[in-house]
């Protein structure tokens, strides 16, 4: 057992050396530090980001990247009818999982309902399921990081309303 323990604390102190090289990575970065002013993006995420999208001028607009993650509704649609069912989970899993995992700590923490995208959480908290609201607003943020990469703003809650 004491192999196990030994083991254990020489992971965790790997893991610690580790979060602190991704702290630096990214508070040395200017995108990266541009991107955690979104609420559900951290560390982790806003390095990731950086390291799998280099140059955002890639996609055509923020819904092209959101479904590069895998983001948006599989459609089974035939003439008229148009069917939306669940996201796609086709592109970058690890992205999508920080995505997603960062919207649920937004929906459950994020406090400025004054503010356009604090309206927009309260909305979604009340029309959909959890898990419903975090996909959506891992959607809405994964549009509004395309919007910042490709004009090098920094986050507005009121402004990027409209890149989502």
């Amino acid at each position: 057992m004491k192999d196990l323990y030994d083991e254990l604390t020489e992971l965790e102190a790997r893991l610690k050396k580790l979060n602190v090289k991704v702290r630096q990575l990214c508070q040395h970065n200017e995108t990266c530090r541009r991107l955690l002013k979104i609420p559900g993006v951290g560390e982790l995420t806003a390095t990731a980001v950086v390291a799998a999208v280099p140059n955002a001028n890639e996609f055509k607009n923020g819904r092209h990247m959101s479904a590069w993650l895998g983001l948006v509704p599989r459609q089974s649609s035939s003439g008229d009818k148009q069917v939306l069912l669940g996201i796609s989970k086709r592109g970058d899993r690890y992205l999508r999982t920080l995505l997603i995992h960062g919207a649920r700590a937004a929906l459950s923490h994020y406090k400025k309902t004054e503010t356009g995208y604090g309206r927009w959480l309260v909305e979604r908290k009340a029309t959909l399921s959890f898990n419903k609201a975090a996909v959506a607003l891992a959607n809405k943020n994964a549009r509004i990081i395309w919007s910042l990469l490709r004009t090098g703003e920094e986050f507005n809650s009121d402004v990027q309303m409209a890149a989502a």
